[in-house]
């Protein structure tokens, strides 16, 4: 079905052409874009030589800026990062599987160009895709992060529980304690928190997945609660109790005890 709104004059490709299939597939995309007279743009410092292709080189924090279309090669992680750097430009992103499971780069190599193809044609109609947003606020750091998928509170140290209380649109929930806690989109109910025994939630579904990580106790279960709810970790202090704040799986800073 044509959408026949968008026009992808400049398309920007993310991924790690150093694992030797990826980089095939960038360069055979780059080569196939700038045949049809499309812009094509990519990290600078990416390890990638595309001489004598005319792709023009940036920076990875201003990739999806000016970019009509992002097109990330290789395997989930790789479509995370690269809607985490396309959210803030609002940049369609349109993932190419060479990794292992595929839940979020679907595009088989087989049908790279045909798909690219499409969506260049307008023949791709585009999902719209809830992010997290998280924040750490205390006494010694504020931070935000985006992720797709996740936010989880983890411990540090093997063998250590963590106490975590928990509210929701300022109403106390629980004190859990365990391994830690995820908070999930519907896009990541199919990752980290279904391993940890949360449901499979369609996409399309606007919902939050809050999913303890190894509970103590057996009454600990997942629940699922608005998308636009706001939900707080506080970690309750104890000796040597550490923990750290994980977005689509990358490390985004310590939490320390009393901080939310």
């Amino acid at each position: 079905m044509s959408t026949g709104t968008v026009a992808y004059r400049t398309v920007a490709l993310a991924g790690r052409p150093a694992e030797p299939r990826i980089g095939e597939a960038m360069l055979a995309l780059a080569g196939h874009l700038l045949r049809k007279g499309v812009r094509v743009r990519a990290v600078a410092d990416g390890g990638m030589d595309y001489t004598p292709l005319d792709v023009e080189l940036v920076a990875e924090a201003g990739l999806a800026l000016g970019a009509d279309m992002v097109v990330a090669v290789g395997g989930d992680g790789t479509m995370l990062h690269a809607a985490r750097v396309a959210a803030a430009c609002g940049v369609p992103v349109l993932g190419v599987n060479r990794g292992r499971l595929g839940f979020l780069a679907d595009v088989s190599p087989e049908k790279m160009l045909e798909s690219v193809d499409d969506a260049l044609a307008g023949r791709c109609i585009p999902e719209t895709r809830m992010l997290l947003q998280a924040t750490v606020i205390g006494r010694s750091q504020h931070g935000t992060a985006l992720a797709l998928n996740d936010v989880a509170v983890a411990r540090q140290d093997m063998g250590r529980m963590l106490d975590l209380n928990t509210w929701v649109d300022q109403a106390f929930v629980n004190t859990h304690a365990g391994d830690g806690f995820i908070v999930s989109t519907s896009t990541g109910s199919t990752a980290y928190a279904l391993s940890c025994g949360g449901p499979i939630v369609h996409p399309g579904v606007a919902a939050l997945v809050l999913v303890p990580i190894c509970p103590h106790t057996l009454s600990d279960r997942p629940i699922v609660v608005g998308a636009d709810s706001i939900v707080e970790l506080e970690l309750v202090g104890r000796p040597e109790t550490r923990a750290q704040v994980v977005c689509d799986g990358i490390s985004f800073c310590e939490l320390e005890p009393g901080l939310r």
